[in-house]
C-alpha cells in the first residue's frame, strides 16, 4: 500500500450496498485518505433505505434523493455518476471511493483514473470483473472479517503445474493458483540484484495485476503474515530505527 494519503469521494450506491458494513465501508477508505465527500443515493421515500438513516447521521454522510419514475429503472446509477463527474471537474479531490457491485460504474472508474485519481471500489464478490479491474483498488466486503485459519492448515503444500510443460513447483496450499501467479509474478517485477524485495513494493505490484487482491481472503491482516505461510516465500525483517521495513525472497 502506498504511503501516499488523498483527499477521497466516497459515493455510495444505496440500492447496491449493505447498510450494515458501513462502519467497516469507511474505515477502510480512511486507509487510504480522508473522506472529504461522503454521500449516499437512493429514493428516501422507499422502505428499501430505512436500514440507512441512523447509520448515515452517525457517519455524517450527506443523502441524496434520487426518485424512481419508472418501476424497474435504477435512477440511482445516473445521479451517482453526475455527481462524480462534478466532483472531478471541482479538483477538491485525488481519489473517489465507489460503493457498489454494479457494472454500471466501470466506464465512470475508467473516466476516473483517466485524469490521473485514485479509484476505489468497494462492493461483494458477485461483482462484474470489468468494474474490479478499472478501479487501482477494489475491496470486497467479505473480506471485511478474515476467515480464521487452523494453524494445521498453514504449512500444507500442494503440486501445481506452472508451465504448459507442466513444470511442477511447490506452493503453500492457502492460496489458489490465480493469486499464487499474481504474487510470483509481482514478486519478480519487485525484486532487485539479490532477488530479494520490499514487501511494501511488491503489494504495490499485486494491486497492478490485481486490484481486488486482500491477504484478508486468507485470514491474515497482512501481506507479511501471508509471506510468512508461504512455503515458497522467507521473509527478513528490516528494522531502521523503530520502523521496520520487512522484504522477502524464494527459498
Amino acid at each position: 500500500m502506498s504511503d501516499k494519503k488523498f483527499n477521497i469521494a466516497i459515493l455510495i450506491d444505496g440500492d447496491n450496498a449493505q447498510a450494515k458494513l458501513l462502519k467497516e465501508t469507511i474505515e477502510e477508505v480512511s486507509k487510504y485518505g480522508k473522506a472529504t465527500v461522503r454521500r449516499i443515493y437512493g429514493d428516501w421515500t422507499s422502505n428499501v433505505m430505512n436500514s440507512w438513516k441512523d447509520l448515515i447521521n452517525q457517519h455524517s454522510i450527506n443523502p441524496i434523493q434520487k426518485f424512481s419514475y419508472t418501476t424497474g429503472k435504477n435512477s440511482t446509477d445516473g445521479a451517482l455518476i453526475i455527481d462524480a463527474m462534478d466532483i472531478l471537474h471541482s479538483k477538491t479531490v485525488e481519489g473517489f471511493c465507489i460503493v457498489s457491485s454494479d457494472s454500471d460504474y466501470t466506464g465512470l472508474a475508467k473516466r476516473i483514473r483517466e485524469e490521473g485519481l485514485f479509484v476505489m471500489g468497494i462492493g461483494e464478490k458477485k461483482t462484474p470483473e470489468a468494474f474490479v479491474k478499472s478501479c487501482d483498488i477494489f475491496t470486497y466486503t467479505e473480506n471485511f472479517t478474515p476467515k480464521k485459519r487452523e494453524k494445521d492448515e498453514q504449512n500444507k503444500a500442494t503440486t501445481v503445474a506452472v508451465t504448459e510443460k507442466k513444470v511442477e513447483k511447490k506452493k503453500s496450499n492457502i492460496l489458489n493458483d490465480k493469486d499464487y501467479e499474481t504474487i510470483s509474478k509481482a514478486f519478480d517485477i519487485s525484486t532487485n540484484d539479490n532477488d530479494i524485495a520490499y514487501i511494501a513494493q511488491v503489494g504495490t505490484n499485486i494491486r497492478k495485476i490485481d486490484p481486488s487482491f486482500d491477504a484478508r481472503a486468507y485470514g491474515y491482516n497482512s501481506l507479511s503474515k501471508l509471506f510468512e505461510n508461504l512455503d515458497d516465500f522467507v521473509v527478513i525483517k528490516n528494522e531502521v530505527g523503530e520502523l521496520n521495513h520487512p522484504l522477502v525472497k524464494r527459498k
